[in-house]
């Protein structure tokens, strides 16, 4: 399973609503549903998902990374950690039968961004070395020479997970729609299309574009 979106909901954080096994529940973020136990939207490769065109790589901070402890991998789905950090997003996320202990991930979440959400870009290649060894701490992360610390006025991103679908696996999807500054004044866009993210993308279009 992704990482991106697709958390654990088992945290003390969650309300347990009274529901039965087929009864769809939405829970909004960050309450009842205190959002995702990571920082941000980057996986451990092969498996997981990192955005790069080939050149650059977009990491959205789903909270807040002033909070973020230098030692923390952001690499792992699951840190306790976070729930300690401000969300840069709200949303809501939606559990096919109802939330833990039913259902332990959303089959559908939207998040929208609180106002600024910071997005990291680095070039890939850096990227790449720096996750070789199997783990990307926070402070590792900073130390990148390539490092743009960009910021997003609009950011919409919905993950659809396709394994809890009717449909099954590969009918999932993920969509980034985001705009915003670079710290030396330049705009830039960063989108992501993906369908059938959950065993193989049968599309997919990833756009960082700075000006």
């Amino acid at each position: 399973m992704r990482k991106s979106i697709a958390w654990l909901a088992l945290t003390a954080g969650v309300v347990c609503l009274e529901t039965s096994p087929g009864a769809a529940v939405r829970l909004t973020i960050p309450s009842p549903d205190p959002g995702p136990p990571f920082y941000a939207s980057i996986d451990r490769p092969p498996g997981g998902q990192i955005f790069q065109d080939g050149e650059w790589a977009a990491i959205p901070f789903l909270r807040d990374p002033r909070c973020v402890p230098g030692d923390s991998d952001l690499l792992i789905p699951f840190d306790s950690r976070s729930f300690g950090c401000r969300l840069t997003v709200h949303g809501f996320a939606i559990y096919k039968n109802g939330p833990f202990p039913i259902d332990l991930v959303p089959v559908y979440a939207l998040l929208m961004g609180n106002g600024a959400v910071p997005i990291w870009f680095v070039r890939w290649l850096e990227l790449r070395e720096a996750i070789a060894d199997g783990d990307l701490t926070f402070g590792e992360l900073k130390t990148l020479p390539s490092l743009q610390m960009g910021s997003a006025s609009f950011f919409e991103y919905v993950n659809q997970i396709g394994a809890l679908r009717p449909q099954g696996p590969g009918n999932g999807k993920i969509e980034i729609a985001s705009s915003g500054t670079l710290p030396d004044g330049r705009d830039f866009q960063f989108s992501v299309r993906e369908m059938g993210v959950d065993q193989i993308s049968t599309l997919r279009h990833i756009r960082i574009e700075f000006r």
